[in-house]
Order: C-alpha cells, then sequence, then structure tokens
C-alpha cells in the first residue's frame, strides 16, 4: 500500500525540478533517450530514497544528490573502458570570468555543449550552479567543502574558455 503523503511529496518535488533535472541528466547523456532513461531511473531512485529523508538538507539538495549519483554511476556504466582517475582529470586554473560568452544564445548554445565536454568533477559543478544553487547547496550534493566548490568552478570556467575557443 502506498502512502498517499509520500506520493505527493514525490510529484511535487519532481514537479518543481523536473526541469533542472532534465538539464543534470542531459549535461551527462549522449543523446535525448539517454537522457530520458536517465530521468527515469533518477525519478524511481527519488521514491525509494524518500521514505529515508531526514530532514538533514532541504529535499532539493536531498533529490540533486540523487540525481548527482545516478548521473556519475550512469557516466561509468557508459565509458567503462575508462577509470574514474581518467574521468575525473582537472586542468589548472586561470583566472578570467567566463560571463561575456553567455551574450547571445548561440554563445549559449556553444557553452552548453562545452559543458558537455568538461571533465566530470568540473561538469557537476557549473550544472548545478546553472541551476541557481549556492556553494552550501552544491558542497552538500556533492559531498565536497564548499572551498572545493569555488575551486572546481574557477578550473572550470577556464577550462570553458579554452574548449570555447575564448584566449587570455
Amino acid at each position: 500500500m502506498t502512502d498517499p503523503n509520500r506520493e505527493q511529496r514525490f510529484l511535487a518535488l519532481l514537479n518543481a525540478n523536473l526541469g533542472a533535472l532534465g538539464r543534470l541528466a542531459g549535461s551527462y547523456a549522449g543523446s535525448t533517450g539517454e537522457r530520458d532513461d536517465l530521468m527515469q531511473e533518477i525519478a524511481l531512485a527519488l521514491w525509494q530514497a524518500l521514505p529515508r529523508f531526514r530532514g538533514e538538507s532541504s529535499e532539493r539538495t536531498f533529490l540533486f544528490r540523487i540525481a548527482h549519483n545516478h548521473c556519475i554511476n550512469h557516466i561509468v556504466r557508459r565509458r567503462p573502458t575508462e577509470s574514474l582517475q581518467q574521468l575525473e582529470l582537472d586542468p589548472a586554473d586561470e583566472a578570467r570570468p567566463i560571463e561575456a560568452v553567455l551574450s547571445s544564445a548561440e554563445e549559449s548554445v556553444r557553452l552548453v555543449e562545452a559543458v558537455k565536454r568538461l571533465p566530470v568533477i568540473q561538469r557537476e559543478v557549473v550544472v548545478l550552479a546553472l541551476e541557481d544553487m549556492d556553494y552550501a547547496e552544491i558542497a552538500a550534493v556533492l559531498g565536497i567543502t564548499e572551498i572545493n566548490v569555488g575551486v572546481r568552478l574557477n578550473r572550470a570556467r577556464a577550462s570553458l574558455r579554452k574548449l570555447m575557443g575564448e584566449h587570455a
């Protein structure tokens, strides 16, 4: 028998974050079909985990932690020949911001494609930051410190500049 409160909480949480979850899953998937499969896995995992939610974070942070874990597992399954060490390569930081890159729709499309090419540890912080999560929320989702979030974001910005052909 299903708890009606659980079902309402599940649907409310999922519906409130559906767009953000789609963008998160899309940044780890190679195709629309793959993204949709990943979204289904995330929804099922949320349904299963919701009774274990203890209120130690916001429900949104809880949801994104589940989604993040499934996205990482998806990459590992998709790239069985690559080791996690290879996936976590993190290039050195450069100190120039990339806000100007977002000036047009064409640049936004280029940005999305570049984000997909980032190393995993950079991609995950960028995607969560683009969903208006603050450093504390990102740190909670990823299980890292807020300082580490800042470092990864700075490195991701430098990588994005390179991927998008911006010269220092």
